[in-house]
């Protein structure tokens, strides 16, 4: 491990440090995110195994933009490196580097997967850095992802400059998380008045227009966003509803999503054969 030290806010240090989010029942199965609910019923009481189910498709429809057989790809905000192992046995990545700021994240994340990084340490490795600080020399990878990480990211701008440069040209990024929607920019405050996580600062409120307008600055071309929020809030918000949590606030995400504060989207980008970004 390297030893820059990177500032970490300090939810951030403590949600993925001593609280251990992946313990959670609300994350059930390690993958940390609100999962992607297409195809499972959500007219019955909803299980753990249907809770892990929606958190692997939520990385499978990730995934599946990015045409990722034999590429080399890093995972920024790689959390225990489920998803990691998700992408090399069901995408046939080359290798994934998960990339973390959170050394505790790292520790789990080599437990988790020690078997298969002691077998095959060519296609699996776990390294500390920051998204916009990333440790890797320009034109590492051919393919690059984040999945339900860019939420937590200090310098959204930073992050895709940094995503570009170590993207090879012609290789091609995803990434997928919560933003506020076009026409919804000044709604930072409501949302931090109905959601923790915005008001102590664990999540930002970024808009979907600075990710796109910087994906441009950074000459990425070939941008697409597209709205999964329908797939993702409702059958968050139903499995919420069957399990004891200790805070009801994480129920607010639904009908904040009704009142079009914020959605959900997953986006991608390619950086040119010719990049020159004009930031």
């Amino acid at each position: 491990m390297d030893h820059i030290r990177y500032d970490v806010a300090p939810s951030v240090r403590a949600v993925y440090g001593p609280q251990d989010l992946s313990s959670a029942p609300a994350f059930g199965g390690g993958f940390i995110n609100f999962g992607h609910w297409e195809g499972i019923p959500l007219d019955r009481p909803l299980t753990a195994e249907d809770r892990v189910r929606s958190q692997r498709n939520l990385y499978r429809r990730v995934l599946g933009t990015l045409d990722g057989a034999d590429a080399h790809a890093v995972e920024v905000g790689c959390g225990l490196g489920l998803g990691a192992v998700l992408a090399l046995d069901e995408f046939g990545f080359a290798s994934v580097t998960g990339l973390d700021i959170h050394p505790e994240q790292l520790e789990r994340a080599r437990r988790a997967n020690a078997e298969l990084l002691a077998r095959a340490p060519q296609r699996l490795r776990f390294t500390h850095g920051a998204a916009e600080r990333m440790p890797f020399e320009e034109g590492r990878f051919e393919r690059l992802y984040s999945v339900e990480a860019v939420q937590h990211f200090r310098d959204l701008a930073a992050f895709v400059r940094e995503a570009a440069r170590v993207l090879r040209p012609g290789g091609r990024l995803a990434v997928s998380s919560f933003f506020l929607p076009v026409g919804a920019e000044d709604v930072g405050e409501e949302l931090a008045a109905r959601l923790n996580s915005f008001a102590s600062g664990l999540d930002m409120a970024h808009t979907l227009i600075s990710l796109l307008d910087a994906l441009d600055a950074a000459g990425l071309t070939d941008v697409r966003a597209e709205s999964i929020g329908g797939h993702v809030w409702p059958g968050l918000d139903h499995f919420l509803s069957g399990i004891d949590q200790p805070v009801q606030w994480p129920r607010n995400f639904l009908p904040a999503y009704r009142d079009g504060l914020l959605d959900y989207y997953v986006v991608s980008a390619q950086r040119p054969l010719r990049c020159g970004g004009r930031g």
